[in-house]
């Protein structure tokens, strides 16, 4: 699923706004104004300059031969005021994947609270290298779970930009279970594996008897896995059913049950991807651009810089990608995992050339966000 690149020279850090442009006015050149494309194109630049959504900060690190005070005015503005559509956003993201291959999806929610809001948000990413890679979310202006209508009205949305066709599988958590929402999926013939707490009961199809999970795999051990074989139902839903012993956060041994459309042998394998999501949300918090010490309270503006610090994250992902594969090899620390993630991998390389006019590359870093 990698794709490769080039190498060329890069454009030289006094025009590293123009060349983000370029690539950007060739994506929304037909739906933005240049003047916004411009903006974002710095702003995006800054971000990954000063790895935070710090408006003053930001403003201090715009190429701009403006004053700081009218950079912070011009990011005030294009937030409280400008409007555009998130769906083109998503479209840039989508089209930096791999074509012609089918997906695997996470779908998870990540919050904060500032104030009195609740920043609360539906995110599906798709499962790429080790880190989910985010196309399509969903504001959600409340505080706590996701509910039905909101997770088929993100799948609807991710129908109508890429389609279903598209989609391998999808993972999701304990949250996103329900009779209604369950039904959808299979009427989609949307593969998942989703998981389910441990006090759930099934319904034996043959004799209807009603037994709680865990007594299917009562002689499972720490480590091992096994599926169910035949059909059950839960929240009167047809589905197949596994399971696997694992260490809680505690280290105490837990069950970890899972409900399948398709498939269940190879239900633990793909749901071992779902954590992909939970890494990227902690990239955009405290391990990359500190999203959630943002200001911002007005929904409709926090979609705004939640799009923008998406285009961030996925130029760093590919980059560190790229860089690992081919420049820089990431270390390997004696307990198998990397000293640091792709991601940050990517971030530190292109802010360094971007801090430091004299640490140029022969690798053009603003071509991975095109996707020609």
């Amino acid at each position: 699923m990698i794709l490769s690149y080039s190498k060329s020279p890069i454009s030289k850090v006094s025009h590293e706004d123009t060349s983000l442009f370029l690539i950007l006015n060739n994506h929304f050149g037909t739906c933005f104004n240049k003047a916004r494309i411009k903006l974002m194109s710095m702003f995006i630049l800054s971000l990954v300059k000063v790895q935070t959504v710090n408006f003053n900060r930001l403003s201090n690190s715009f190429d701009s031969s403006s004053k700081s005070e009218s950079s912070l005015r011009r990011i005030q503005r294009f937030f409280a005021s400008y409007v555009f559509d998130v769906d083109l956003i998503s479209k840039l993201l989508f089209s930096l994947i791999p074509k012609d291959v089918k997906h695997g999806l996470t779908m998870d929610r990540t919050n904060w609270k500032i104030g009195q809001a609740n920043i609360n948000i539906l995110v599906i990413g798709i499962v790429y290298e080790g880190l989910a890679f985010p196309v399509l979310y969903k504001m959600m202006p409340k505080f706590g779970n996701s509910n039905c209508d909101e997770r088929i009205a993100i799948m609807e949305k991710y129908k109508q930009l890429f389609g279903f066709e598209t989609i391998d599988y999808l993972v999701a958590d304990r949250e996103f279970i329900g009779e209604r929402w369950l039904d959808y999926l299979n009427l989609n013939e949307i593969k998942y594996h989703i998981r389910i707490r441990e006090n759930f009961h099934v319904y034996k199809t043959k004799n209807g008897q009603k037994v709680k999970a865990q007594w299917l795999f009562s002689r499972l051990k720490l480590g091992e896995f096994a599926h169910h074989p035949k059909i059950v139902y839960i929240n009167n839903v047809a589905c197949y059913l596994s399971a696997s012993v694992i260490k809680s956060k505690t280290g105490k041994p837990e069950y970890q049950f899972l409900i399948s459309f398709n498939d269940p042998s190879k239900s633990n394998e793909c749901y071992k991807k779902r954590w992909q999501i939970e890494t990227m949300f902690k990239a955009l918090k405290s391990s990359g651009f500190n999203i959630e010490k943002t200001h911002l309270q007005d929904i409709q503006r926090v979609e705004k810089l939640v799009s923008l610090v998406f285009i961030a994250f996925v130029w760093c992902y590919k980059v560190g990608i790229f860089i690992d594969l081919n420049e820089q090899k990431i270390k390997i620390k004696k307990h198998g995992y990397r000293a640091k993630s792709l991601f940050k991998h990517g971030l530190d390389y292109i802010s360094s050339i971007l801090l430091n006019p004299q640490n140029q590359s022969n690798i053009n870093v603003f071509q991975f966000l095109s996707c020609s």
